[in-house]
């Protein structure tokens, strides 16, 4: 009996004990289901393996940056659209009665609410029976006026290859001084000024080549997406809607697990169209009952603030590509010097004539210089020259390029024959002047941006590189040479340069008087200089070699270079500094219709000036031969482009 009595104590024990477990279990899920409810709506019902759309702080480092949602057209010709598009979407529908109540209260303050573009903000409050719209300055749901010079701020470039060459920055005030870019090196102003003023000729570039908004379905459903979001908490706290909270939240999961496989428009199912049509009905459903204002603040400010840092990002993604495109050779033009190094070495040249190498050194012909690594670039100087000269045969031109580009340069010229004139090519890292390592710099461009007046202004420099001064210990048996960037289209006969008197003075050139030497002061330092004179260009420059080598500027301009390495700006703004001061009082003005430049980035040049100038100079990054040159100005480059060859076509050039 006592076994028994025992036994069933311990069976009642167990009995117990398994009660208060089934009761703290259900304690605990009684608990728990609650947890998860809420979390899942703070998480917008998101379905296993979908990546939900959150605020994203880009870096600029470069490559390599994610980015979860794919706003990359807001800046295309569809974008500002599309955003007011999708404010409209938070807008509640109001009976034509209501509406008609209200209307006379909404005419005194449409101009202030247009596009939600003030201070004003606006609270919605619906209801079954009546609705009305209260606009003051305490509640908001869209901040928009006073946040959005964020946007279109202008922002700094990202980094780029190469050596990099800081800005020149003055100390003075705006307009005593101006700050120089290396706009060569894709330096960008600091100042925060306009985006044409930011970003130089990118802004008009970036208004001719807008794009239609792609993927737009994907856009809708993100777009309604966000408006559904906003309004499931207020609908999930109604008792008695528990049919329409399950059918907004089951539509939501839906269109989220769409957009968690699909990226793009072609990546869609093909029943979207209906699963997009559900949502907003729902939403419809939704908008005829009182919403929580802060769920809808809450939304609008997550999107704002996204749309802003996709903007922002995507903004400085398109300058870095623009620069890295303006900067990179294209791959035709880089096949076709590779398809001219490989056929030189095939079959060897033969020994040009002695002759040639007499008319190098004679001064009884025009000798023209040029510095390039682009084949084709001085091929259309040398071409255009030639179709305008009165007598090609007494035109030489000496053409100076690197190690890199000497051999199809070579085979180039050999194959290409310009009417009588003669071409030599030149190695200058083979050239043996006292025993020193010599490199090739091309012309360098600036961009110097100042204020007159309280408006700012904007102009692009061009000026020699290093390998310019040494032009009289190259050619020690001339006495006069006229040097020509390899970005210039010639229009008329030069041969007037060759009798031009240019009185004492060394070199000739346009001059670009809307730059004083005064708002260069930053960079000149405090040398003394006379502050009316303009800067001047290269592009088309008459050297009188015998005044040169008797002033012995080339030690001169060494001797501002160490000067100018000292300050801010590295090697590029210090020949520029040089430039400057070593030719203080030897500049020969010439008649600006001899030279016209601004063609590489001026989008205003009008047709008349652009016929009458002797010389078309392409200064600026759109050059050309890229396909992102201003497409207007081409046609006076392509025109003395030899298309027949046959490299051109194997390479597929289509500059």
């Amino acid at each position: 009996m006592k076994g028994g009595v025992a036994g069933g104590s311990y069976s009642g024990k167990r009995r117990w004990k398994g009660l208060v477990i089934g009761v703290l279990g259900l304690v605990f899920l009684s608990m728990l289901v609650p947890l998860l409810f809420l979390l899942g709506l703070h998480n917008g019902f998101h379905p296993p393996g979908y990546v939900p759309e959150q605020r994203n702080s880009p870096s600029i480092g470069g490559y390599g940056t994610k980015i979860i949602i794919n706003a990359s057209n807001l800046l295309g010709g569809g974008g500002s659209k599309h955003v007011d598009d999708f404010v409209k979407n938070f807008t509640p529908t109001l009976s034509k009665d209501i509406l008609k109540n209200i209307s006379h209260k909404a005419e005194n303050e449409t101009k202030n609410i247009s596009a939600v573009h003030n201070n004003e903000q606006a609270s919605v409050v619906h209801n079954n029976e009546q609705a009305s719209v209260v606009h003051n300055n305490e509640q908001a749901s869209v901040v928009h006026s006073n946040e959005q010079s964020k946007v279109t701020a202008g922002v700094s470039a990202p980094p780029h290859d190469g050596p990099h060459s800081l800005p020149i920055e003055n100390n003075s005030k705006a307009g005593d001084s101006a700050q120089i870019i290396d706009y060569a090196k894709g330096g960008v102003d600091q100042s925060g000024k306009s985006c044409e003023l930011k970003f130089g000729s990118y802004c008009r570039w970036r208004e001719q080549h807008r794009e239609d908004m792609k993927d737009a379905m994907v856009k809708r459903l993100k777009d309604q997406l966000f408006v559904a979001r906003a309004y499931f908490p207020s609908i999930a706290k109604l008792p008695s809607r528990d049919k329409l909270s399950r059918e907004l939240r089951q539509n939501i999961q839906e269109v989220e697990r769409v957009l968690s496989e699909s990226t793009t428009d072609v990546d869609l199912p093909l029943q979207i169209e209906k699963k997009l049509q559900r949502l907003q009905a729902s939403i419809a459903k939704a908008k005829t009952f009182r919403v929580d204002c802060n769920n809808v603040d809450k939304k609008l400010r997550q999107i704002y603030d996204m749309t802003e840092d996709e903007a922002n990002f995507h903004m400085k993604q398109s300058v870095f590509l623009y620069q890295l495109a303006v900067q990179t050779m294209p791959k035709s033009h880089h096949c076709l010097s590779m398809r001219l190094t490989v056929e030189y070495f095939r079959s060897p040249l033969d020994n040009t004539d002695s002759s040639l190498a007499d008319k190098y050194v004679n001064r009884a012909f025009q000798h023209y210089v040029i510095f390039s690594t682009n084949v084709l670039a001085s091929s259309v100087v040398i071409n255009s020259t030639v179709m305008h000269a009165k007598d090609s045969g007494k035109l030489v031109f000496h053409v100076l390029t690197d190690q890199e580009n000497y051999f199809a340069m070579k085979l180039w010229f050999f194959r290409n024959t310009y009417k009588e004139a003669t071409v030599e090519v030149l190695n200058i890292e083979q050239l043996n002047l006292d025993n020193r390592k010599l490199y090739l710099s091309l012309p360098l461009e600036f961009r110097v941006s100042y204020s007159i007046d309280a408006q700012s202004r904007t102009e692009y420099l061009s000026t020699f590189s290093h390998s310019h001064y040494l032009l009289p210990e190259i050619f020690q048996n001339l006495e006069k040479v006229v040097v020509l960037d390899d970005d210039v289209v010639v229009q008329q006969d030069l041969s007037a340069l060759w009798s031009l008197n240019m009185e004492g003075k060394v070199n000739a050139a346009v001059q670009l008087c809307s730059v004083k030497l005064s708002l260069l002061k930053s960079v000149l330092g405090k040398n003394s200089f006379d502050k009316n004179s303009c800067a001047w260009m290269s592009g088309l420059n008459v050297i009188d070699l015998v005044k040169w080598r008797k002033l012995d500027l080339s030690e001169t301009y060494k001797k501002f270079v160490t000067e100018g390495t000292t300050q801010e700006g590295g090697n590029e703004a210090a020949a520029l500094h040089a430039s400057l001061l070593t030719f203080r009082g030897l500049i020969y003005p010439l008649d600006g219709s001899w030279a016209l430049s601004g063609l590489g980035h001026d989008y205003n040049i009008d047709v008349y000036p652009i016929k009458k100038a002797a010389v078309l100079h392409y200064n600026g990054k759109m050059k050309p031969w890229l396909e992102l040159g201003i497409p207007k100005y081409k046609s006076y480059w392509k025109i003395f482009l030899n298309r027949e060859d046959q490299f051109l076509s194997d390479c597929n050039v289509n500059s």
